[in-house]
Parts: structure tokens; C-alpha cells; sequence
């Protein structure tokens, strides 16, 4: 396997950062998940401008988005698949120890690794703790994603592929790396980027392309929706069949299926 480290492509084995890189260290960094899908990169240039957007609220140095295109056309031609899960870190570079960033510049990475397509339907869980809607890092897809790691880990261990949080005036908010979208007499639904969500490319497109409102939502939305499914880089549209305790049957239902042969269909001309 071949990756792209600061200027050039690297075997896997043997490539390195520095351990006192900022992104390693205390998490300053930025990054960008695309679907690689016979070599072609999916919505590419809507994950460049919002991977400049995390930058810029983190406070990092402008990336090189021209830089970045030809690492990641390197990085798949180096490593074709069929499916695969292209991932760009861009973290505050060798720094002190501490929170104060260096000055020797960013580090790029551009890494990718094969993945199998998703089921057309999972479980998630709800889980107890926050998004905060008002935080410095709040919009911005940021490498701080410890919080998200344990959210995983519980849904995993209760049988469920994501979790799902509030925010901190218990409003729905997302998920660990979804976007979560409900029906409700038979209208389509996601929460607001108010509500404290990333502004997920799936999540932009899915809104477009289905005709979605974005309408702020109580937690208990979960208990009595119609419908509920995820949007993702690699998910795209996935129904739900099962919350918590709460199972949805025939899923996928009538509006979320209608959603994903029309979110199929336009991605294949984007």
C-alpha cells in the first residue's frame, strides 16, 4: 500500500510523522473522508472546499488544495480497488509540546484502504453524553474524535453500527459519522446545522436531490418517526431498522427507498 506524506508517496510500512506532529500530540488537525470507487473520487471538490473551511475555523495555515488533488490521484492510481475509503489528515505540523503550534508547517497525509459496500439497512443506539452546539470546533470536521471513538464503542457493543447524540438543549443532533434523517407524515427531515451537526456532503446532496427539510428536532422524534435512515461518505443513504429498543419494520420503508434510488442515481452523474 502506497500513502502520500508531506510531498511524496511512501510505502505504507515505512512511512512516518513526526511524533511530536500537533495532529498526534493534542489532535490540531483537520481532515476529509471520499469514496474511492473504482478510481474515481466521489464529490471531491465539495470535500476540498470544506476541508479549507476546518482549516480556516482551526486556524491553520491555507491548505494547498492543488497539492491535494495530485496526492490523491496519486494515492489511487497507486492503489487501485474496487471500494475504498480515502481519507485526507491535515494537522498544525511538528510542534512543541503543548498547545502552542510550531512554525515548520502543516503535515498532509493521504492515506486509503479498502472497504466492503454497507447494508441497506442498520441499528443505531442513542447514547447519553452531548454535542456541544456552541463549542470553538463545533461545524468544523476536526481529528478530535476521541468523544466519537467511545460513542462507537458503545453502540458495538450493543449490536448497532452508530450512535446518536443530542445536543446540549436535547435537540437530535447527529451521529459518530452520520447525518441522521427522519419522516415524519411521510416529509423527510434533518436536523438544522444549528442544532450543532457537521455539514456532511451526503448530507448537503441527500437534502437537495430528496426535497429534505431542515427542522429542529426533540430527541423523542427517534420513539415515533416513520422512517429514519443515515447519510454518509461510504453509507450514502442507509435505513434504520432498528433504535434502541425500538424496531422499525419493513425497513426500508416507501420515502427512505425512494431516497436512495434517487441519491444513486444522481451521484452516478456528479
Amino acid at each position: 500500500m502506497k500513502l502520500w506524506v508531506n510531498g511524496g508517496l511512501q510505502d505504507q510500512d515505512t512511512a512516518t510523522v513526526s511524533v511530536l506532529d500537533h495532529g498526534l500530540t493534542v489532535g490540531d488537525g483537520v481532515f476529509e473522508t471520499l469514496k474511492a470507487e473504482n478510481g474515481r473520487l466521489f464529490a471531491l471538490d465539495l470535500h476540498l472546499d470544506r476541508l479549507a473551511r476546518s482549516a480556516r475555523g482551526l486556524g491553520l495555515p491555507e491548505p494547498d488544495l492543488d497539492e491535494i488533488r495530485r496526492a490523491c490521484a496519486a494515492v489511487v492510481d497507486a492503489n487501485p480497488m474496487r471500494l475504498g475509503r480515502l481519507r485526507i489528515t491535515y494537522t498544525g505540523g511538528l510542534s512543541p509540546l503543548g498547545s502552542e503550534r510550531g512554525d515548520t508547517g502543516p503535515s498532509l497525509v493521504v492515506a486509503i484502504g479498502e472497504v466492503g459496500r454497507r447494508p441497506d439497512s442498520t441499528a443505531v443506539v442513542t447514547v447519553p453524553w452531548t454535542r456541544n452546539e456552541r463549542g470553538a470546533l463545533t461545524g468544523l470536521k476536526t481529528t478530535s474524535y476521541a468523544e466519537n471513538v467511545l460513542a462507537l464503542a458503545r453502540a458495538h457493543s450493543q449490536g448497532a453500527s452508530e450512535a446518536l447524540f443530542a445536543n446540549t438543549v436535547g435537540r437530535l443532533c447527529e451521529g459518530t459519522g452520520s447525518n441522521v434523517f427522519v419522516v415524519l407524515d411521510g416529509r423527510i427531515h434533518t436536523p438544522p446545522l444549528t442544532s450543532g451537526c457537521l455539514a456532511g456532503i451526503t448530507r448537503r446532496l441527500a437534502v437537495e436531490w430528496t426535497g429534505a427539510q431542515e427542522t429542529d428536532l426533540p430527541m423523542g422524534v427517534l420513539d415515533s418517526a416513520e422512517e429514519i435512515f443515515l447519510t454518509s461518505t461510504l453509507r450514502d443513504i442507509q435505513a434504520v431498522h432498528r433504535v434502541d429498543a425500538r424496531e422499525l419494520p419493513g425497513t426500508p420503508g416507501p420515502v427512505t427507498a425512494k431516497a436512495m434510488e434517487v441519491f444513486a442515481e444522481r451521484a452516478a452523474l456528479l
